[in-house]
C-alpha cells in the first residue's frame, strides 16, 4: 500500500523539481506586477493572484504589486453623481474626482488586496506613490488636434524614489502601491496610469521582470484576423508595432518598452483571466503571454560578459 501511495504523489514531486531551475534563476530578484483587469474584479481570480504573489515571496523572489482601479473609480463617481469624461483615452480628473480616485485606490482597492495577501501571513504593506515621495509627477497635458489640453489632475511621472519600497523589500514585506503621485512642490496630488507607474517602478528598482496582467492572452500577431499570440519580441520590434495597437494595449506595451530599455531584463503581458497565470509564466518553459526583451543580450548576473573575470 505504501508503494502505491508513493506513486500517486510522484507527479507532484516532478512538478516541483521542474521549477528548480526557475527558482534558482529568480532567487533574490525583484519582480513588479501590475494588477488589473478582470483579475481585479473576479473573486476567485483575486484569491489566486494573492496566492501567487505570496508563493513568489516564499520562493525567494521580491514581489512588488502596483494597481489602479478604473472600474471601481467609475462606479464611485457614478454613485456621487460625478460625470466621467475621457479625452485622449485618459479620464478628465477634476479636484472633486481626484478625491474619489484617492479614496477608491488607497481606501478600497488597496485595502482589499492587502487583506487578501495578509491571509497568508503578515507580509503586505499598502502605500501610495505619495508616501515618502515615492512617485513625483507633473500635470500631463495631452495634445489633441495639435493643441495642448487641460485634463485636470492626471500626472506624468517625473521622478521615482525607491527608498520606502526597498526598505519594505529588505524587511521581507510585499509593497502594494496605489498609482497616485504628488507634485514636486507637494501642492497637488495626481492620478497616474498604473501601467506607466509599474514600468517606472520596475526600472527604478532594477527589477528582473515587469509583469502586466491584462484581459487578453497577450499581444496578437494579426488581430482581428488571427488570435495567434506573439510569445516573444525585442524592444525594437515592439516599437514598430506600437502605432497599430488598440488604445487599451498602448500604455501596457509602452510600459514594457520603457522597462526593458531601462535595465529590466524581461517585461511580460499575461492573461489575468487564467488562474495562477503568474506562476505559469515565471516557473514554466511555455509561459502564457507575450515577453518583451531588450535588443542587445545582457548578462543576467550584472557582470561583464567579456574582459575582467
Amino acid at each position: 500500500m505504501s508503494a502505491a501511495r508513493k506513486h500517486t504523489a510522484l507527479p507532484k514531486a516532478q512538478i516541483l523539481i521542474e521549477a528548480l531551475p526557475w527558482l534558482t534563476r529568480h532567487n533574490g530578484r525583484t519582480v513588479v506586477i501590475k494588477f488589473g483587469g478582470n483579475a481585479m474584479i473576479d473573486e476567485e481570480l483575486k484569491a489566486a493572484f494573492a496566492q501567487d504573489v505570496v508563493f513568489l515571496r516564499h520562493a525567494g523572489l521580491k514581489p512588488v504589486v502596483v494597481h489602479g482601479g478604473g472600474p471601481q473609480i467609475s462606479a464611485q463617481l457614478d454613485k456621487q453623481g460625478l460625470v466621467s469624461e475621457f479625452k485622449a483615452g485618459l479620464r478628465v480628473t477634476t479636484p472633486e474626482a481626484m478625491d474619489v480616485v484617492r479614496m477608491v485606490l488607497a481606501g478600497q482597492v488597496q485595502r482589499e488586496l492587502v487583506g487578501l495577501l495578509n491571509q497568508h501571513g503578515p507580509l503586505a504593506v499598502g502605500m501610495t506613490g505619495e508616501d515618502a515621495h515615492t512617485i513625483t509627477a507633473t500635470q500631463h497635458r495631452p495634445t489633441i488636434d495639435g493643441e495642448s489640453v487641460d485634463i485636470g489632475r492626471v500626472g506624468e511621472i517625473t521622478a521615482i524614489d525607491t527608498g520606502a519600497i526597498q526598505a519594505l523589500l529588505d524587511d521581507g514585506r510585499i509593497p502594494v502601491v496605489s498609482s497616485i503621485a504628488r507634485s514636486a512642490d507637494d501642492h497637488h496630488v495626481y492620478n497616474v496610469n498604473a501601467d506607466t507607474a509599474a514600468a517606472a517602478l520596475a526600472a527604478a528598482l532594477n527589477a528582473e521582470t515587469l509583469m502586466v496582467l491584462t484581459d487578453v492572452e497577450g499581444l496578437y500577431e494579426d488581430w482581428p484576423n488571427s488570435d495567434d499570440v506573439i510569445s516573444r519580441l525585442t524592444a525594437s520590434q515592439l516599437e514598430k508595432l506600437l502605432p497599430e495597437l488598440s488604445s487599451g494595449m498602448v500604455p501596457k506595451m509602452q510600459g514594457c518598452l520603457h522597462a526593458v530599455r531601462n535595465g529590466v531584463e524581461t517585461a511580460r503581458v499575461i492573461d489575468g483571466r487564467v488562474q495562477h497565470s503568474i506562476l505559469l509564466e515565471i516557473f514554466t518553459d511555455e509561459g502564457i503571454g507575450t515577453m518583451v526583451v531588450p535588443d542587445a543580450p545582457i548578462d543576467v548576473h550584472g557582470v561583464p560578459e567579456q574582459g575582467e573575470s
